[in-house]
């Protein structure tokens, strides 16, 4: 099936027992054994079913199975946030004495995660440029157990080229797993380009409305079920509800990134004429370092623009101040278009020194892009930036 249809049908047919369209939410946290003997046979795996809600349930198995068909892989796990299922990766894969290797631009939390949580557990961590070849022969060595990163990349946009990390890594015997969080499957797929593990922050664009938390990992059978023997005893699930309205919010995924698409071009090419901006931030225009790898594996461009004010920092918090239309909060992938500032809110937890080098200026303005109209969404930024 073509996407759009698979992510309508896909994996997901009418109820067995009713025959319901849409499907059951199964609020439960125990389920009933028919006797003893078949409560002792689950607990050794000896039958399929269900036991209790932290270890498996129906809804939460459906929304699984469902992104690993969009991401072309064999197996997922639903995860209470997207930095759990983060965290539970690395975990499963890299033990105290052993090092994680990660692009050095990627989401704050993520970043907090590398730098402040797993020293504390004996993982090292090096943040590299992972599209430097020789950044990544320099960090990669024997204690290397995962390579990392995320592209687009929170908040810069920068792309990074999962092709060439994915031939570095098996090169070196090492897992590759990308954050398609921007992007979406339906605008790239990393297993295809050959990465092993996709990560997902489901709070954004595949839940689409702003109205759940949660966290995917996919990747081939093997390794999702290592993963889930590790990860249920840590407890980081989700909830019948969330996996339904995420399951409900991925019916709509194509249409939806269509709309942010072509919304967000068209806000990055007003906003890339603006005698109030220095520079703006899109995969899509040819400006972008990135254009030509982002042409060459995303199908478009996504929803995330950014940009720089002249006047820095000062002039971006009076824009902010000063939208009407566009909302100021933190997240991303809303049907609501929200607007914030990454130095201060979501990539506070960055040094001065960090922020710098991954190329994140003090004045830098991110714009999640939502499903409006783009002449009301344009009209509203320009008044904005004629307080400036």
């Amino acid at each position: 099936m073509h996407f759009d249809t698979e992510v309508v049908h896909g994996g997901q047919h009418p109820d067995k027992l009713h025959g319901a369209i849409s499907p059951p939410i199964y609020q439960t946290s125990t389920y009933a054994f028919k006797d003893a003997d078949q409560g002792a046979r689950l607990f050794k795996k000896e039958e399929e079913g269900y036991i209790y809600t932290r270890l498996s349930n129906p809804t939460i198995d459906l929304l699984a199975q469902k992104v690993a068909r969009l991401e072309s892989a064999e197996a997922g796990i639903i995860f209470s946030s997207g930095l759990a299922a983060i965290f539970n990766t690395i975990v499963t894969l890299v033990k105290s004495g052993e090092e994680v290797v990660s692009d050095n631009t990627i989401y704050g939390g993520t970043f907090a995660l590398l730098k402040n949580i797993l020293p504390r557990l004996g993982i090292g961590v090096k943040l590299i440029n992972a599209n430097d070849a020789n950044a990544l022969n320099s960090a990669v060595n024997e204690k290397t157990r995962l390579l990392f990163i995320e592209t687009p990349a929170n908040p810069t946009l920068k792309i990074v080229d999962i092709a060439a990390c994915a031939d570095f890594a098996h090169k070196n015997n090492i897992p590759l797993c990308v954050d398609n969080t921007f992007a979406t499957p339906y605008l790239q797929r990393p297993i295809e380009l050959g990465a092993d593990i996709v990560v997902h922050s489901a709070t954004k664009y595949l839940g689409g409305h702003g109205d759940i938390i949660g966290g995917i990992v996919v990747g081939k059978k093997d390794f999702i079920e290592k993963l889930w023997d590790d990860a249920k005893e840590i407890g980081a699930c989700n909830t019948p509800m969330n996996a339904w309205l995420i399951l409900r919010g991925i019916k709509t995924l194509a249409v939806r990134m269509d709309k942010h698409c072509s919304n967000a071009m068209k806000i990055a090419e007003f906003l890339s004429t603006h005698n109030k901006i220095e520079k703006v931030y899109y995969p899509g225009l040819k400006s972008h370092p990135g254009y030509e790898l982002a042409r060459r594996q995303m199908s478009q461009f996504g929803g995330m623009v950014g940009f720089d004010l002249k006047g820095g920092k000062e002039a971006g918090k009076v824009v902010m101040n000063a939208v009407k239309l566009c909302i100021l909060a933190v997240s991303l992938g809303d049907v609501d278009t929200l607007i914030e500032h990454p130095a201060s809110m979501t990539h506070s937890t960055y040094s001065d020194e960090e922020l710098k080098k991954c190329g994140i200026n003090p004045g830098y303005v991110r714009l999640s892009v939502g499903i409006e109209n783009p002449e009301d969404l344009i009209e509203d930024l320009n008044q904005a930036l004629s307080k400036v």
